[in-house]
């Protein structure tokens, strides 16, 4: 991270805005170099295409954290944007963690006193080496006067100026996207900027991030095996929270685990448990629960840190999925679209004959026992093809909601090979495949009862239907209407591949033809051919592109078989 950030006389503050430019026009120049066949050396192939992809996410996470604070919480939040990023780089941005050197301890002090004014008198024994340092702040432990252990979470200085600049910026280079003819179609890039902006600004007041805390903490008062540090409301300001201390070991350390006498299985379970009730029972969740965030006491209860990131499931929402897990129950594909479609999850007006036939191949592997033990990562990466360059959405919520899922999945297996995420959660899926959130099975029962009698009484009424359709047809009163969605589309393929090949043999023709003329006594007219070929070549670019992004969703449809 670049030591003159939070200086910001005209000099810097130019220097600032040109590096932003600088990266967003590399990443440009990236993109489009990666979406050439001809930069592939041996040939262009999902395999070069996935490795090359990779590479360019890898680059953009090293970027955002050299940017700073920002645009690794822009990293994040783009994360939970599989619809605009390729899967890959959705993995690569989701794992992005900062950890950049703490600023001095003279500084520390002089932002509390700042902060809390005569409250500092209550703060004695404050280590001048901070526990975690991060973009944003950096935690000390203290003592308070009445012997009280807290830990202080001390923001960065001139965070507010420099987050205010980047902001603006952002919005800039939303606008030019969205400008773009061709990049800003399907997308709101400046309502995008909008929302980082009030995402990002938000979580730069600590007053926020303490209700989310004490909320969170409310939670799980009658649970003593899960723990959340309480808040000191008099010590905690805008730029300054106060929490309890609550040590523990990491949860990934096995090893030291063992050593305490507490079974790592357990700790994967109970994890596992505590983040289902998050979105089951309480519809309030941590929406970074990765392993620096989470700690094991010494008498095995969990211990959740960091609640900058905090995700809310409204009622509403959380209705649609009970009836999304009720249609995934009984695997019914059909409604489960008809579903994702009533939530907006999928474009009205499309074609929903590939959608239903993934959605049923995805439900045939997760519900098929024996359950995979990474069933979630793979439905994750599944919906994160899916999504990006077809017409879905999906809120940001329950992005963060598989992601996490897929967190403690990774963190369960480290912690116990046996691990197995879906066997956990069946007992709380129940209450989503109620209609009014009881937990009872008779619910569940009742409606496969009502499944087999739909079916039944369809059943009944075929032979008559079938006699019906019979007696029009030898009327020649029938008509018959076929969807062709997917011919439609390979027809279009066709077309555009022949386009492409005539175009190819056009522009062979103009080298020839300007070879030719340039070893003649008139090398000069040799420019004529060539400019010719400059349209054609234009035009065999654009075919290009048109073929590879309709190629997309087949790909993804192959590999699910």
């Amino acid at each position: 991270m670049i030591n003159w950030q939070y200086r910001f006389d005209p000099f810097f503050r130019g220097i600032r805005v040109l590096r932003i430019w600088r990266t967003f026009l590399t990443l440009v120049l990236f993109l489009w170099w990666d979406g050439q066949s001809w930069t592939y050396i041996g040939g262009c192939n999902p395999e070069r295409r996935q490795v090359r992809q990779g590479l360019r996410a890898q680059w953009l996470t090293r970027e955002l954290l050299r940017l700073g604070s920002a645009f690794i919480k822009l990293g994040q939040l783009l994360s939970a944007r599989p619809d605009v990023l390729p899967a890959g780089w959705v993995v690569e941005l989701a794992a992005l963690q900062d950890k950049v050197p703490p600023f001095s301890f003279t500084k520390a002090q002089f932002l509390l006193e700042q902060e809390l004014g005569s409250r500092c008198a209550e703060i004695i024994d404050l280590d001048e080496e901070p526990l975690a340092a991060a973009s944003l702040a950096q935690v000390h432990r203290a003592s308070l006067r009445s012997g009280r252990q807290v830990v202080l979470k001390i923001q960065r200085p001139g965070l507010q100026t420099l987050f205010r600049l980047d902001l603006e910026v952002m919005q800039q280079v939303a606008s030019v996207l969205q400008s773009h003819p061709k990049w800003g179609r399907g997308r709101d890039w400046v309502s995008m900027a909008k929302e980082c902006r009030r995402v990002l600004l938000r979580e730069l007041d600590f007053r926020v991030e303490a209700q989310y805390a004490a909320r969170f903490r409310q939670q799980f008062l009658d649970q003593p095996r899960v723990r959340i540090p309480a808040v000191i409301w008099e010590l905690s300001s805008r730029r300054v929270l106060c929490l309890d201390y609550l040590p523990g070991i990491k949860i990934t350390d096995r090893e030291t685990l063992k050593e305490s006498g507490i079974d790592p299985s357990e700790v994967a379970e109970l994890g596992a448990a505590s983040y289902l009730q998050q979105l089951v029972r309480f519809g309030f969740f941590h929406a970074d629960p990765h392993p620096g965030n989470l700690a094991v006491a010494a008498d095995g209860a969990l211990i959740y840190y960091d609640f900058g990131m905090m995700g809310l499931i409204s009622e509403g929402l959380r209705s649609r999925i009970g009836s999304m897990v009720r249609a995934a129950a009984v695997r019914d594909a059909s409604s489960l679209v008809q579903e994702l479609q009533a939530a907006g999850l999928v474009a009205t007006g499309v074609d929903v004959g590939p959608v239903r036939r993934l959605v049923r191949l995805m439900l045939q592997e997760a519900l098929t026992p024996p359950f995979d033990a990474n069933v979630i990562q793979k439905l994750s990466g599944d919906m994160y093809d899916l999504m990006y360059g077809q017409p879905f959405r999906l809120p940001a919520e329950l992005i963060f909601v598989m992601r996490a899922l897929s967190t403690f999945e990774g963190v369960g297996r480290s912690l116990d090979p046996g691990f197995n995420l879906m066997a956990i959660a069946q007992p709380y899926l129940l209450p989503f495949m109620t209609s009014s959130g009881s937990s009872s099975p008779n619910d569940l029962i009742n409606e496969l009862g009502r499944q087999v009698g739909a079916i039944g009484s369809r059943a009944a009424a075929l032979p008559r239907r079938l006699d019906e359709s019979l007696e029009r047809l030898e009327q020649g009163d029938l008509q018959l209407q076929i969807r062709m969605g997917e011919s439609d589309r390979q027809l279009r393929r066709i077309v555009m591949a022949q386009n492409s090949i005539g175009h190819s043999v056009l522009l062979g023709c103009f080298v020839i033809a300007a070879a030719l003329i340039a070893s003649s006594q008139r090398p000069v007219w040799s420019l004529i051919p060539l400019i010719l070929a400059l349209p054609v070549g234009f035009g065999w670019f654009k075919l290009q592109v048109r073929l590879r992004r309709d190629g997309r969703f087949d790909q993804t449809s192959r590999r699910q078989n």
